[in-house]
Order: structure tokens, then C-alpha cells, then sequence
């Protein structure tokens, strides 16, 4: 649990600066569960380029409460939580400073998001939080104020959650709160699961990742783990401590950090060299007679492929489909080995390129069609998908027929500005299996929304 927060203050000497507002996000990793947010009397007078920065004067703080007044609060809702602020090191020493005041050591581990940033987000030109959010597309109103610079971090600090795809964030976190899970049942970790799309971490006891799958539905998979027979499922019921999960909405971005994630991290229960999703791909040729030919066979890594599939029957069923769709000839797509013309001549559903009564450049055109609806080769696009919430989308970035990574976005201008558009991706390894998942995931989901660039 994260406490996510921003103070303004008097200004003024070092360790003599007084609160005058404060806003605490309390944060899961996926949604705000509470918050507090609150004017305060610092009982001293504001700097002046203050009050011009913030437009907070002393005639506005006569009647807020004064520290103590709200200190139970700030215990309340920051308890049990790591404090995440931008430069935490500046509002955790306030806050220490405001509490030491009134006789309370107040002390709670930290996170800054500027340090985050730099090592996540590298070679932005400024990582003030005004910069970077413009840098990053995020909204931010009240700029200056605690309630909007809190809103603007939380936002900031959620895309810095999916841009770590080695999951330290995370695993820290655990580490941490395993003391206070530890007698947590298979039970009690399922009822704190949502029954959403993502990706799921199945931690150890001293809060290592031993698992990483992804699912439609978190709770109902993880109950299958937790109930299951299996030898691997017995080895996690054994070992697991703690499960926690980031939510994708997108299936297609589930899977693609699944993949990413388990080639980072290595988790002991995923297997080492996890055996290829992809048996078989679709190839093209041109025969003697100037015709393109399509065929199915084994995967192969010295020979470019269209598409890939899971098997030989998924693999012929596409075929299938495309002939009839494509008015594509069975004889030169591989479905109807003959020496003369093919089935489909027949009953006059080819147009009889298996017998060169059609043209090659006629033939080769509606093939093409298919080859350039079925590859992302050297093309540049956008996939758009669903994202975590109702306002939000996925966003998966190909650039000259290369997977660039994935993010989420809120805002047009996010997408249609590439600056921005790079500085919210997730950078992620083009690969046989990315591709694969990419294009496979588009064959069966041709509502999935797709952007030229």
C-alpha cells in the first residue's frame, strides 16, 4: 500500500518551514481507496514568492486546523504504507519535522518518484513534476497546489508501476508486507483478488517471484492454482506467500507482459525454456508461372514468414477460411494437391489460376491483399485495445514492422504526438514470440481498433 502525497509549505529556513497544505492519496497500486486532503494554519508567517507560487496567503489559512489537528489523520491514513511523493525526500522531511514538533517520531519508508523516473523514463530533458507530465501527456490542474500535484503523482507513479517490468517496485513492497501476510490462507490471498484481465505474481516468502501468468479472470486462475493436483500447482501451494496482480484490460497486453516479464524475471515455476507457442507459420512463393503461392509448414528461422499459429489445425483452418474469403485458389494455396485444376474450379468458385484462365497480376493481387492483412512488416502502426478503466485505452506501438512496447493512455494527444507517445511506452523485445502473440491475437479479434502512422 502506498500513501501518495504533496505538501506546500511557508518556505523559509531549512527545518523551519510550516505545512499550509497537504494531500494524501492512499493507493493499492491500482485505485485511490482513500484520501485526505486539507488546508493548514502553520502558525507562521509565508514567504512571500510562496504565496505568488501557490496563491495560498495567511487570510486563507485563519480557520484551516492546525497541525495537530490533523496529525492523527496523516497517522491513520499513512499507516502500513510506503510515503511516494515527487522529491520524498523534501515531504518526508517536512512531515518528520511537523511531527517532531509535537514530541511523535514519525517515520515511514519512502519512495521518490523523481529517482523513479529517472531510471525508468531516462533522457527526459527536465524531471521537475510540471515538465514531465507535459512530457508525458498526464493532465494537471491545481499545478502548485498539494491536491494537484498529489493527483498529478499518482498518475505519474501508475505509469511508473507498468513501466517496471522487472517488478522491483513491486517486490519491495511484498518484502515488506509479508511479515503482515504471512498467515494469510490460499483463501484469504484468493478474496483479495479481482476477477479481472492481467497479469499475475506469485510471490515466495521472502517476497521473490516464483510465478508470472496472466488470465481473463486473476481470481478464478489463482483459485485454480490453489486447488489444482498438479505436480507445479502442489510446488506453488507449498511456496506461495502472497499473490499480487497488475490489471491490463487488454488480453493482447496481458500477453504480451506475460512473455516479456517471464524472459526478465525468470521465475523458478515458469519453465526455463518454455516450449515455442508457435508450431507453424504461413509462407509465400512465386512458381513458374508467375502466381503466388501460399504454404503451411513447420516454423522455420532461416525462412520469412507471413503469420505464425499454434498448430497445423488452427494453421489449415485459417487457410480455409482465407481461400473462400479471398476467392484464393486451393491447388496454389496448399488445400488441393493436383496436376490439373483444383475443387473449388469445379463448382466454379475459383476463377482458375490453378489452370492459368486467370491472370497472374489479377491472381497476385487479391493474394497480396491477404500478405498485407496478415503481416506488420515494415509497417508503422498503432494498435488501440481496451485499457484498466472506462477512460482509458492500451496502446501497442509498431514502428517499421518492429513491436516498439505497449502503454496506456487517456488523452488523443498522448498517441498522436510521438514524443509523448514514446515517453508512455513500455519499451519491450521484438521477438518470434511477440510477433506471434501480436498477429495471432488480431486474427481472432478483428474489431481491435488499428492506426497507419
Amino acid at each position: 500500500m502506498y500513501a501518495i502525497l504533496d505538501i506546500e509549505t511557508t518556505g523559509g529556513k531549512y527545518n523551519e518551514e510550516g505545512i499550509t497544505e497537504i494531500a494524501i492519496y492512499k493507493f493499492d497500486g491500482h485505485e485511490v481507496v482513500d484520501k485526505f486532503i486539507s488546508l493548514v494554519n502553520p502558525e507562521r508567517e509565508i514567504q512571500p514568492f510562496v504565496v505568488n507560487l501557490t496563491g495560498i496567503n495567511s487570510n486563507m489559512l485563519k480557520s484551516a486546523p492546525k497541525f495537530y489537528e490533523v496529525a492523527k489523520r496523516i497517522v491513520e491514513i499513512t499507516e502500513d504504507c510506503i510515503i511516494v511523493a515527487h522529491n520524498s525526500q523534501f515531504d518526508y522531511r517536512i512531515l518528520r519535522t511537523e511531527f517532531k514538533r509535537l514530541g511523535f517520531v514519525f517515520k515511514r519508508r519512502s519512495l521518490c518518484t523523481v529517482e523513479l523516473s529517472k531510471q525508468l523514463i531516462p533522457d527526459q530533458a527536465s524531471y521537475s513534476l510540471g515538465k514531465l507530465t507535459r512530457a508525458l501527456g498526464i493532465p494537471v490542474s491545481d499545478r502548485h497546489r498539494a491536491n494537484g500535484d498529489a493527483m498529478a503523482t499518482v498518475k505519474l507513479f501508475k505509469l511508473l508501476l507498468a513501466k517496471d517490468v522487472e517488478k522491483n517496485i513491486i517486490k519491495d513492497n511484498v518484502k515488506q508486507d509479508i511479515s503482515k501476510r504471512i498467515k494469510d490462507t490460499h483463501k484469504t490471498i484468493i478474496d483479495k483478488l479481482p476477477s479481472v484481465t492481467g497479469v499475475y505474481y506469485i510471490h515466495a516468502e521472502n517476497g521473490d517471484i516464483i510465478y508470472i501468468g496472466k488470465s481473463k479472470n486473476i481470481k478464478q486462475r489463482i483459485n485454480q492454482h490453489f486447488t489444482n493436483t498438479s505436480s507445479k500447482s502442489k510446488k506453488l501451494q507449498l511456496h506461495a506467500k502472497s499473490v499480487t496482480y497488475e490489471a491490463t484490460g487488454s488480453e493482447l497486453v496481458a500477453l504480451l507482459k506475460e512473455s516479456e516479464e517471464i524472459k526478465r524475471n525468470k521465475p523458478i515455476y515458469n519453465r526455463a525454456l518454455r516450449r515455442t507457442t508457435f508450431t507453424h507459420a504461413l509462407f509465400s512463393f512465386i512458381d513458374n508461372n508467375g502466381y503466388i503461392n501460399l504454404k503451411i509448414d513447420k516454423t522455420n528461422v532461416n525462412e520469412k514468414h507471413i503469420t505464425t499459429f499454434s498448430n497445423m489445425q488452427s494453421a489449415k483452418s485459417f487457410m480455409f477460411k482465407v481461400v473462400e474469403q479471398y476467392s484464393l485458389c486451393q491447388k496454389l494455396t496448399g488445400l488441393y494437391p493436383s496436376k490439373t485444376s483444383c475443387f473449388n474450379y469445379t463448382i466454379k468458385n475459383c476463377n482458375g489460376a490453378c489452370i492459368n484462365e486467370e491472370s497472374p497480376e489479377d491472381y497476385n493481387k487479391r493474394v497480396e491483399e491477404l500478405i498485407t492483412k496478415n503481416s506488420y512488416d515494415n509497417k508503422n502502426m498503432l494498435i488501440l485495445d481496451q485499457g484498466r478503466v472506462i477512460d482509458e485505452k492500451s496502446v501497442i506501438f509498431i514502428e517499421n514492422g518492429v513491436f516498439r512496447g505497449l502503454g496506456f493512455y487517456e488523452l488523443n494527444h498522448q498517441i498522436n504526438n510521438i514524443d509523448v507517445l514514446e515517453s508512455i511506452i513500455t519499451p519491450m523485445e521484438n521477438n518470434r514470440d511477440t510477433q506471434h502473440i501480436i498477429q495471432s491475437y488480431l486474427r481472432r479479434n478483428k474489431k481491435v481498433k488499428t492506426i497507419s502512422l
